[in-house]
């Protein structure tokens, strides 16, 4: 079984349903820590259909989806910021699939994607509680920093040089 990794509208099928996967998880994750409960239906489908998405989409933006064996499995998102910056974000994997190699290949290419923008400097927010996430982006490179942005949500900040 292998892994391929290709650009795909934000708002395909595929991606669609795997934002869902990725927005259900981690705010679950985060209203169960702190709230006790988990993600109130209505709030996950505002989440699903916020505008950001549109900050994905060439030029300014990437999205990534990555499959496994044709399934769509994973993705991530590149947006190029002024600066030379891009940032990093909705990076998922579904949980079947997880240790697989899949992550490691969504970062890998969606930095290339933003080379491939112009941008020089990779930066990324996340949460304490997502600790796989700030696992993954310490082995491939990216060293914590000050923030960046005032995320009410994030707890860690990463910066990687693009060489």
């Amino acid at each position: 079984m292998t892994w391929t990794v290709t650009p795909e509208a934000p708002d395909s099928p595929a991606a669609t349903a795997l934002w869902r996967a990725y927005y259900t998880e981690v705010s679950d994750r985060y209203y169960v820590l702190h709230e006790g409960r988990r993600t109130d239906p209505a709030e996950l489908e505002r989440e699903i259909a916020a505008p950001g998405r549109d900050e994905l989409r060439p030029p300014k933006g990437r999205l990534l989806v990555a499959r496994y064996a044709g399934e769509a499995a994973g993705t991530a998102g590149v947006r190029l910021l002024p600066g030379g910056a891009a940032e990093l974000t909705r990076v998922f994997v579904t949980e079947s699939l997880r240790g697989r190699g899949g992550a490691p290949l969504l970062v890998r290419a969606a930095e290339e994607a933003a080379r491939a923008m112009g941008a020089s400097r990779m930066i990324l927010d996340t949460r304490s509680d997502l600790t796989e996430a700030r696992a993954l982006y310490a082995r491939l490179g990216y060293t914590e920093t000050e923030p960046h942005n005032d995320d009410p949500y994030a707890d860690h900040w990463f910066t990687k040089t693009l060489g």
